[in-house]
């Protein structure tokens, strides 16, 4: 049976830190994702609110300034049910889950992080979001 050509997933990519967006943009891109950039939990929203397409994962930095990660998570989630979230911190798992800032069954990948395990935790969280047969 031919594979069926899928559309590229589209990830929103939230830093504060514009080389970090730009890094993980051109690293997203170059494994064949669409990718949205917005630099605080307000454009993000934004974003969220106005972009025509799906969006199938937001990556977000824990730590933005103003509204965090977790309530950014939050408020799109509201909004788009069908997007999965993937964190990226310098802060352990533990410690963000002990202060309420995400879930325990959350994604966080550690800073700084290679390709590789951003990819494999975008992966896990498509494959969570897929529809089952």
């Amino acid at each position: 049976m031919p594979e069926v050509p899928q559309e590229r997933p589209t990830v929103l990519v939230v830093d504060d830190e514009e080389d970090l967006r730009d890094i993980v943009r051109r690293m997203l891109e170059r494994r064949g994702f669409e990718t949205l950039m917005a630099a605080d939990a307000d454009q993000a929203l934004e974003v969220c609110r106005d972009h025509a397409g799906a969006i199938d994962v937001l990556v977000t930095d824990l730590g933005l300034p103003g509204v965090g990660g977790g309530e950014l998570a939050r408020a799109a989630t509201g909004m788009r049910t069908d997007m999965g979230v993937v964190y990226i911190s310098g802060l352990p798992k533990d410690i963000a889950v002990a202060k309420g800032q995400i879930a325990e069954d959350a994604r966080l990948v550690m800073k700084p992080f290679t390709s590789d395990v951003l990819l494999e935790a975008l992966r896990a969280v498509l494959a969570d979001r897929a529809p089952s047969m």
